[in-house]
């Protein structure tokens, strides 16, 4: 896969997402298609998860490498689907975008992690971390994404001498997201919790 086929993938064209960034730095330095280096590093997380919890690590997160695999298969068939969509020019839209799907995100991880649900590796690992340290999630969040993106820059500055999968983008989705997250939690976190409670 060339590098112009990889950054055509990436149609804002300001990096990649923070918990894509070493998958897709995997890819510019070994030339693994992403997909593949996405469900390589979920296992990784996974591995990661049962470290940190050892005994507490329950067996259905192991369910989290087969949501992996399925995540990293929609990664190539989403990418190949974005090879035909048009970058946009303006990098105000570009930002605006970004910015408005760091908010999607947010609300997301907001509904379907406390629902006990099997989330995927990256959130099942942040959780882990919060639950051994009491750190809040949103935080964690916010520490974990940013340094996936540092480990990632330095990745690509050293093996490809330069910024590689991280861009602007990354770097205020890292921050972002879990900002995001902690300003939804607050608001409507109550609200979500009696939800769930009657739901459940």
């Amino acid at each position: 896969m060339s590098q112009q086929l990889l950054k055509d993938k990436i149609k804002s064209d300001l990096g990649v997402s923070p918990v894509s960034s070493i998958p897709y730095t995997i890819t510019c330095i070994f030339g693994l298609e992403m997909g593949k280096a996405t469900i390589l590093f979920h296992i990784f997380l996974v591995i990661i998860q049962i470290f940190i919890l050892r005994k507490e690590f329950k067996a259905k997160n192991l369910l989290q490498v087969v949501v992996g695999v399925l995540f990293g298969y929609f990664t190539t068939f989403s990418n190949y689907l974005f090879t035909y969509l048009p970058t946009p020019n303006n990098i105000f839209i570009r930002l605006i975008l970004m910015i408005v799907s760091t908010l999607f995100i947010a609300v997301g991880i907001f509904f379907y992690l406390p629902a006990d649900i099997v989330p995927l590796a990256g959130e099942g690992a942040m959780k882990a971390i919060s639950d051994k340290t009491g750190v809040v999630f949103s935080r964690v969040k916010i520490g974990f994404d940013l340094t996936m993106v540092l480990i990632s820059l330095i990745s690509c500055l050293v093996a490809l001498h330069r910024l590689g999968s991280v861009g602007v983008g990354t770097i205020i989705a890292a921050v972002l997201v879990g900002i995001n997250l902690g300003i939804v939690t607050k608001l409507f976190g109550k609200q979500r919790d009696k939800l769930l409670h009657r739901l459940c």
